[in-house]
């Protein structure tokens, strides 16, 4: 009698190691890269570790940071938009001219901006899904329009005497010997909101899976054109809250405003290890990506560095972070 012979398991894959899974987590990098601009800077500038110093990136980084909020969740869609500054300029014009005039009371006016750049992000999701035509094209046409509006709304007159609602998130309260900004405060929650939203919800799930594969999403019962539209919108309304931001910060309305605000925000989403590609990355890591830019650009101040070097090494920050993360991208494959 011949005995039967089991054939041997074959081994489990082993389980990835804590460090292992630490180091493969998006926003180990661009921490890194922060504490480590940060020591370098505390080393060439003794004003750099103070407590106003840091309160003051913050506030030079709340606007950038909010708008690459909206970012983040079209970034993650696999799209891109080149209109949010200019969204976020018409907004600012709109709320500051009709509070300033009088034409409404000024939280309806405030009201009325955000509505209106929530609207022209519906615009785009739907130029987007419905025509269908790509992110890039859509969104540079609408960065045009919006260009335009503000400039024709606001007759190239930059809007003064704003009442107080629209100036309170300029305000500051102390912690310790340190004025912080409520609009700081602001910024700060919204991340966390959002770092919520696309982590513990259905509708963030959702976000990624429409980012790796639109196909695969639709099959799996996801409403795809749906959801874009959705993304776009909640986009349009946070470039809104950037317009009260930057209106409170600056006290006044700018019809030369977020010009360049939309590379800016690029910036920060891939410098916080979002990938361009979609589906993969944390809005958390796109506030480590805004307080880079902040921490470099004061820092470089700070020691006496003129303007266009700071935006050099900015520059090839970007193509390093969107190089390293061709090259993850290449791994994973």
């Amino acid at each position: 009698m011949t005995a039967t012979m089991t054939p041997p398991k074959p081994p489990e894959a082993a389980e990835p190691s804590p460090a292992r899974r630490l180091l493969s987590t998006p926003t180990v990098g661009p921490l890194a890269a922060l504490l480590l601009a940060c020591v370098f800077f505390s080393f060439n500038s003794d004003q750099f570790l103070t407590g106003g110093n840091f309160s003051l990136i913050i506030q030079q980084v709340m606007v950038v940071g909010t708008l690459a909020i909206g970012q983040t969740l079209i970034i993650l869609t696999a799209g891109i938009d080149l209109s949010n500054g200019a969204i976020m300029a018409f907004g600012g014009i709109l709320m500051a001219k009709l509070a300033a005039e009088g034409t409404v009371p000024p939280l309806v006016a405030i009201a009325l901006g955000l509505l209106v750049c929530a609207g022209f992000g519906a615009a785009n999701g739907l130029l987007v899904t419905l025509v269908p035509l790509p992110p890039f094209i859509v969104t540079l046409g609408m960065l045009n329009v919006a260009f335009a509006l503000t400039h024709i709304y606001s007759q190239d007159q930059t809007v003064t005497n704003l009442p107080a609602p629209l100036t309170a998130l300029g305000e500051t309260f102390a912690i310790g010997d340190t004025r912080v900004t409520y609009g700081s405060l602001l910024t700060i929650l919204l991340f966390l909101l959002f770092a919520y939203l696309l982590g513990q919800t259905a509708w963030g799930k959702h976000v990624y899976a429409l980012g790796n594969s639109p196909e695969v999403a639709r099959l799996t019962g996801i409403r795809t054109g749906r959801l874009t539209v959705g993304v776009y919108t909640t986009a349009g309304f946070v470039y809104g809250i950037a317009a009260l931001l930057l209106v409170s910060r600056t006290g006044v309305g700018d019809p030369q405003a977020g010009q360049t605000d939309n590379l800016d925000s690029i910036t920060a989403v891939v410098l916080g290890g979002t990938s361009l590609f979609g589906g993969r990355g944390l809005v958390i890591g796109t506030l480590i990506g805004a307080l880079i830019v902040g921490v470099f650009r004061n820092g470089l101040q700070l020691m006496g560095v003129a303007s266009i070097y700071q935006t050099l090494i900015t520059g090839i920050l970007v193509i390093l972070a969107v190089t390293v993360d061709q090259l993850s991208r290449r791994r994973i494959r």
